[in-house]
């Protein structure tokens, strides 16, 4: 019994004090954040992150332009993986059909239309002096030339930078500046490559990600929007395509016309200079003109004028009616749209405006407008 008791003592003994907390002195009133000090050190704080932000942000920003380039690329080229596997193709054999469809286009257009341009531009620097001279038999301009020396000053350039054999070297900076462009050119070119193969094989993967943080009564009607979104954006490339088909063409039976060399390579770079929005045009008419300037300076100048007289229609009557049927936007925007986007990000805002705009449009129809109604 008495050990018993003792027990009951042992386990109903006091716990042990916790140990004092060390003493800190006293807490002193806030900040005042209404100081001037204050709000100044804060700005600053402010001020410099943002600045530290930009900068970074600058430095990194071609690689910001690759990655649009393949996001773009890879949200264009889905539709087509899509149409296969409609036929029971699975997902990873259709991007490998498409990505071998898109390498194989490239292998030939490096074999077939390089060489082409690059004799047809030794063509052109050999016979510029002859198609110079030519000009003074035109009255007017022998006339501007007496009293302006135009023709003579041109020659005398002409002369200076290709005499020595030097026009490539200068062009580019030096020897040591074409190595650089062709080195960063060609590594821009397989980054893009690679990145638009990643981003086509885990597109999936990656809407359900991002679905996935989405509230689950809105993640099905956010679905489908996304999904409109991704199928505006191929429809855009889809008719860039056959825009940029449709100038080939073109320019294809007009150098047959003209007896220019090498039609179907000048049709191939045209195609290409037609995927780019508002400057294509004025890439492939340049590349056209020196093409026919190297038969004589009359077949330049029809080949020009049939090639702006296109370019008119292809702008104001062609591309508006296509990207209005493929996308549902009206034309006016499609142009403003194209301007503004060049004007704020260069190629990749002009590649990039005309899809945006469609996917404002389709938000502003399913969600914006109802909404307004419905109010």
């Amino acid at each position: 019994m008495a050990i018993s008791n003792r027990i009951k003592q042992v386990t109903k003994r006091a716990p042990k004090k916790a140990p004092a907390a060390p003493d800190y002195g006293v807490m002193g009133e806030p900040i005042n954040r209404s100081h001037p000090f204050y709000f100044g050190f804060i700005a600053t704080l402010g001020a410099l992150s943002a600045i530290l932000l930009m900068r970074a942000l600058a430095s990194v920003s071609q690689i910001f332009i690759l990655i649009l380039i393949a996001l773009f690329l890879a949200t264009g080229l889905n539709p087509a993986v899509e149409a296969l596997r409609r036929r029971n193709i699975s997902r990873t054999n259709a991007v490998t059909i498409i990505f071998a469809a898109v390498i194989f286009f490239v292998i030939f257009f490096a074999l077939v239309v390089v060489p082409p341009v690059v004799t047809q531009g030794t063509q052109l620097i050999n016979k510029a002096p002859t198609l110079l001279a030519d000009l003074t038999n035109n009255a007017t301009i022998s006339k501007l030339n007496d009293q302006y020396g135009i023709v003579d000053t041109l020659q005398a350039k002409l002369k200076s930078v290709t005499s020595n054999g030097s026009l490539l070297i200068s062009t580019f900076g030096g020897v040591v500046g074409v190595g650089k462009s062709v080195l960063s050119g060609f590594f821009s070119f397989m980054t893009v490559l690679v990145l638009t193969l990643y981003f086509i094989t885990s597109l999936p993967q990656a809407i359900d990600l991002g679905l996935s943080m989405v509230p689950a009564s809105r993640r099905e009607r956010v679905g489908h929007l996304t999904h409109a979104i991704i199928g505006r954006v191929g429809s855009f490339v889809g008719s860039q395509i056959i825009i940029a088909a449709m100038a080939s063409v073109f320019v294809f039976l007009l150098a047959l016309i003209l007896g220019l060399p090498s039609p179907i390579a000048v049709g191939m770079i045209v195609l290409v200079c037609g995927l780019i929005p508002l400057i294509g045009h004025f890439l492939g008419c340049g590349i056209v003109t020196i093409i026919a300037l190297t038969q004589s300076m009359w077949i330049g100048l029809i080949a020009f004028l049939a090639y702006v007289l296109y370019v008119q229609i292809e702008n104001y009557v062609v591309t508006p009616r296509i990207m209005k049927k493929t996308m549902s936007v009206p034309g006016a925007v499609t142009i403003i749209s194209a301007l503004i986007g060049s004007s704020l990000l260069g190629l990749i805002g002009g590649l990039l405006a005309v899809p945006v705009a469609a996917s404002i449009i389709l938000i502003l129809d399913e969600v914006v407008i109802p909404r307004a109604n419905n109010s």
